[in-house]
């Protein structure tokens, strides 16, 4: 990638680790040009407070900084409401928080930014704040107009996307669509050679059920839904196999003949990724016309401003972003 393809980080909750993390990003080499979108104050505040030297940028529109310099930040400045404290949830500022996003997702449709990285936010705030957000990969989608949002959680080799994303367990089976698959694994295969330049993706369904439902004995989604929804697609010439039962399929031998697995639910993949690969892990948003990566975890407030936030993700999302963005260009 051109050493000037800029990305956007924004910064997230800023009660929460995300400024935190921006500043130790800026410490560090990094494949591009940053633009950080957050408070210029906070992050002021926040390198004070945990010292670090960042010496922080105003970012201009239009002008190119080039590669990025160590202990240097440009910042896209987003006022907040009212000051932030470490740890201290404020709904005042969740209209910044939204800013942000809406800030950076238009920087990259109109080619501003060649991707966005977001750290983490706080749902609870922004649901409290009145702003029906149920995460980023909702939230981007409809910022977008994309019709269909895919969450995949990337690692080294190991990819596992999502059939669906934020539902209650209760309500997984009825969305689990032959429609949905259908649309799910087009938008993993089409990414995947997008993205990655994978030039036939290989592809691994696992079924819903305890052992991909027993032949029909604990449950018959994987026979009646599933199955038929891999073979549809095959017959795409989209090279998909399974259903196969989640608890097995997991395994380093099996997960070595494909490029990436599709979970039916949240907890049925995340937790095993995240078991393998916490804190380098990178959330990426497929199906948007704009490339999207986030870490994979939370805002933690108790670890905001004391300096031992681990930047390992954040660094991870920026570096896939990168790569990302290089196989677009």
């Amino acid at each position: 990638m051109a050493p000037q393809a800029r990305i956007a980080v924004t910064s997230g909750e800023p009660a929460g680790i995300g400024p935190d993390l921006c500043l130790k990003l800026a410490c560090a080499p990094q494949p591009c040009e940053l633009v950080c979108l957050g408070d210029r104050g906070l992050l002021a505040q926040r390198a004070a407070l945990l010292g670090l030297g960042v010496t922080l940028r105003e970012y201009v529109a239009g002008r190119t900084d080039g590669a990025h310099v160590p202990g240097s930040l440009s910042v896209l400045h987003i006022p907040l409401a009212t000051a932030a404290e470490p740890g201290r949830l404020d709904p005042r500022n969740a209209a910044a928080v939204i800013a942000m996003l809406d800030r950076a997702a238009a920087g990259c449709l109109s080619g501003e930014f060649a991707a966005m990285v977001t750290a983490p936010v706080q749902k609870s705030t922004l649901i409290e704040a009145g702003f029906a957000f149920t995460g980023h990969t909702e939230y981007l989608a409809q910022r977008s107009r994309a019709p269909l949002p895919v969450m995949m959680l990337a690692a080294d080799r190991m990819r596992v996307a999502l059939a669906t994303t934020h539902l209650p367990l209760s309500q997984v089976a009825p969305a689990i669509t032959p429609e949905l698959l259908h649309a799910v694994l087009g938008i993993l295969d089409t990414d995947l050679k997008r993205w990655w330049g994978l030039p036939a993706p290989r592809v691994a369904v696992c079924g819903l059920n305890p052992h991909a439902g027993e032949s029909g004995h604990l449950g018959r989604e994987e026979l009646e839904v599933i199955a038929p929804a891999v073979r549809h697609m095959r017959g795409r010439g989209l090279d998909v196999h399974g259903p196969f039962p989640a608890d097995t399929l997991f395994v380093p031998r099996l997960m070595a003949g494909y490029d990436a697995v599709l979970a039916m639910y949240h907890d049925q993949g995340l937790p095993v990724i995240k078991h393998a690969h916490f804190d380098q892990a990178v959330n990426v948003t497929l199906g948007l016309p704009l490339i999207r990566t986030s870490v994979d975890h939370g805002t933690a407030l108790s670890l905001a401003g004391t300096g031992e936030a681990d930047v390992a993700s954040l660094t991870a999302a920026v570096r896939l972003a990168a790569t990302m963005a290089a196989h677009a260009a």
